[in-house]
């Protein structure tokens, strides 16, 4: 059940049929497309790909909660290796949209950010973007044990294990090729 609302993204779900009795509840499953700028500028859901989208809309007293799970194509650039990567994710979402709209002082004093049905649809862009974001990696890897780059020639270390450079004590430093030998 639920309805995409003739206005708004295709995220922006009409929610009229739970109407206002706490425990209705019907279940929403979609793919829909990848909204823009879903991720940072290490690693990002893969555009072009859908948000496989599983979730559950229940009628309680204070509004719609939304809870369920979001699976995405991601595409990323190692934080070590510098070699782009992809994956996919899984991502748990749980919110709850307001019946009541906002007043001016009710926005002024809320600290919160507060998710609100407005018109009979909910926009679920936002909750997923800060869901999926949020979920993403800091420092992504293409994969846990990557040993990413040499430190003193840049060389990629899965390409040639065992690499090393002799190490000279900074101390001993500007001695280095002097053999002491005159000609």
């Amino acid at each position: 059940m639920g309805s995409k609302s003739n206005h708004g993204t295709p995220l922006t779900i009409g929610v009229r049929e739970l109407g206002r009795s706490p425990g209705s509840m019907w279940k929403f499953q979609e793919r829909v497309p990848v909204p823009e700028d879903f991720g940072t500028p290490l690693i990002s859901v893969t555009p072009g790909t859908d948000l496989d989208l599983e979730l559950r809309f229940e009628a309680v007293h204070e509004g719609i909660l939304v809870s369920g799970n979001v699976l995405v194509d991601v595409t990323g650039q190692c934080s070590r290796c510098l070699e782009n990567f992809e994956d996919d994710l899984e991502v748990d979402v749980q919110e709850l949209f307001f019946y009541e709209e906002p007043s001016a002082d009710h926005l002024a004093e809320e600290e919160d950010e507060q998710r609100w049905v407005e018109h009979d649809s909910i926009d679920l862009e936002p909750v997923l973007r800060d869901a999926v974001v949020t979920a993403l990696p800091f420092q992504p890897v293409c994969r846990e044990d990557c040993e990413g780059l040499c430190s003193e020639c840049g060389i990629h270390l899965a390409d040639e294990p065992g690499h090393h450079h002799e190490v000279v004590d900074p101390r001993w430093a500007a001695l280095q090729g002097f053999t002491g030998e005159e000609n």
